[in-house]
């Protein structure tokens, strides 16, 4: 059932209010969609995957028990990976590599840069 024009009328009054009151949080509720924590912590197994990985390489000739570390980092990375993977389902995999093509891979992992200079930024 569609809204009413005066219900339009409200909630375009209350989004305007939230982007003249608090502009950061009006960006993140826009930028933020279904998939963002899955698709987060993908990227983050996807790292520890790859540690895992280095680490089993380069400890293997030199100490087993580091070595066997390393295996059970990418046991639990790919554990991850599937697991977010799932959460995503289809639609979710699509609608993050449709915004790898269309923003670049920089933006794909996030504005962490902008976030990091928010965060530290002092108020003068």
């Amino acid at each position: 059932m569609p809204l009413s024009e005066d219900e339009q009328r409200i909630l375009s009054e209350i989004e305007q209010q939230l982007y003249e009151s608090d502009p950061a949080l009006a960006r993140d509720i826009a930028d933020t969609t279904v998939y963002t924590h899955a698709a987060r912590n993908l990227k983050w197994a996807v790292l520890g995957f790859v540690a895992g990985t280095l680490m089993l390489v380069l400890t293997l000739a030199t100490h087993f028990l580091l070595a066997f570390a390393g295996f059970v980092v990418m046991l639990v990375s790919a554990l991850a990976i599937e697991r977010n993977a799932r959460r995503m389902g289809k639609a979710g995999l699509q609608q993050i590599t449709q915004s790898m093509r269309a923003t670049g891979l920089r933006d794909v992992f996030g504005n962490a840069n902008h976030r990091m200079r928010d965060r530290f930024r002092r108020d003068d």
